[in-house]
């Protein structure tokens, strides 16, 4: 790669580590750049309250936003590959509600993950995982039926609402402490992975991420069309479902970590597009992750802003910044496909 193609990733890598940095320093106790800097080194005593707070509270939520952006966007790009539809992505195709199917089986049916014999952070993945796979898999077994993207769109849609209702049918009759733990966890946030349970989240999303970025190939050829793609030796059925499993770990194991993250998947994707001017994968898709680690890491920030007092919902931030993304992308109409 050219110095004159490097330079952007540079940019972005170099951005990102900022903001990275920034979350440390930032939020309800201003902390020195200095105290920073010894607390990650351990040079300041494990004890004391500047290296307590970077150690134990910001950098694992750093570490979470930037992990669940580059997932999410890494996801979505897979996702509007496979169905070349620049509307795909985990929310919209109702992989979010999916997992939070599952989550919400777990915590709000009488917490469901005393019964199963791993643990509960455990648990909360596999329930996860199973809700967001099951939901992927009827939205290629309806793409393999209608090939219409606005209908494929359309069952998504439906498939949210569904996960949805059965969702309120399980609050009404959850326990008060439950629906309120459930709720709060429906917002989104960055905060809820502590250093003990942040393994469970870095090991799925690390390897979901590097498996992403090993389908680089096979993202080109799909976007060549399905014929000329088996023509370039591509195996089309068994790439589809290791473009399913990657997405649905993604998906399933952030949502189930995270919260249901509004935008991130879908609109990450079309920023690195109209910032890098291509549809080689080869550069769109490592875009497209520091993409989203960025677009994380800044959510995370506006949504606790020094001052404030109080964290706002993360879904919040990630709408009012994705939605004009989205309203772009269908305003431009037709002229997506010619840009792929």
């Amino acid at each position: 790669m050219s110095n004159g193609r490097r330079w952007p990733f540079l940019v972005l890598s170099v951005a990102v580590v900022l903001l990275f940095l920034t979350h440390l320093v930032t939020g309800m106790v201003p902390i020195p750049v200095s105290k920073v800097i010894s607390a990650l080194l351990g040079e300041e005593g494990s004890g004391t309250g500047h290296a307590l707070i970077v150690r134990e509270v910001r950098l694992p939520q750093a570490i979470t936003a930037l992990l669940a952006g580059a997932g999410l966007a890494a996801s979505g790009l897979l996702m509007q590959t496979l169905f070349r539809n620049p509307l795909a992505g985990p929310s919209v195709l109702g992989l979010s509600s999916g997992a939070s199917l599952g989550v919400a089986l777990l915590l709000l049916a009488q917490p469901l993950w005393q019964f199963i014999p791993v643990p509960r952070d455990g648990a909360l993945i596999i329930g996860a995982l199973i809700g967001s796979m099951a939901v992927l898999m009827l939205i290629l077994l309806a793409d393999k039926r209608v090939g219409d993207g606005v209908t494929l769109l359309i069952v998504g849609l439906m498939v949210g609402y569904l996960c949805s209702a059965v969702i309120s049918i399980l609050q009404v009759a959850s326990p008060a402490a439950a629906l309120k733990g459930f709720v709060l966890w429906g917002m989104g946030t960055f905060a809820g992975v502590t250093n003990d349970r942040l393994p469970y989240l870095v090991v799925p999303s690390v390897l979901g991420i590097l498996s992403a970025l090993m389908m680089i190939k096979p993202l080109n050829a799909i976007l060549l069309g399905e014929e000329q793609a088996a023509t370039l030796g591509v195996p089309l059925a068994g790439t589809r479902r290791k473009i399913m499993w990657i997405t649905g770990v993604l998906a399933g194991v952030i949502t189930a970590f995270c919260g249901p993250i509004a935008f991130l998947g879908l609109a990450t994707p079309h920023v690195a597009r109209g910032l890098f001017r291509t549809a080689d994968h080869a550069r769109l898709l490592p875009a497209t992750i520091l993409c989203g680690a960025l677009l994380a890491l800044v959510c995370d920030l506006l949504a606790r802003l020094p001052g404030a007092g109080v964290a706002l919902p993360l879904n919040a931030i990630t709408s009012l910044l994705g939605a004009p993304v989205v309203a772009w992308v269908l305003l431009r109409g037709k002229r997506w496909n010619h840009s792929s």
